[in-house]
């Protein structure tokens, strides 16, 4: 069995302000509120996962 993937926080987020926290997990992404991780998490599927990430990456 594998060790559970580590939390990141956005190279974005360096304030401490509003962020969230990511890790990859075995169907894809899971996040989460850095301020309320006791709140759980979101699981997304890696199809939805590297849209959302194409999304925000996107230049205009």
């Amino acid at each position: 069995m594998s060790t559970p993937a580590e939390w990141h926080k956005s190279s974005y987020s360096a304030n401490g302000g509003n962020c969230v926290e990511a890790r990859e997990s075995a169907h894809g992404a899971d996040v989460r509120d850095t301020q309320n991780r006791e709140a759980g998490h979101l699981g997304f599927g890696r199809t939805e996962w590297l849209a959302a990430l194409a999304a925000t990456t996107r230049t205009n």
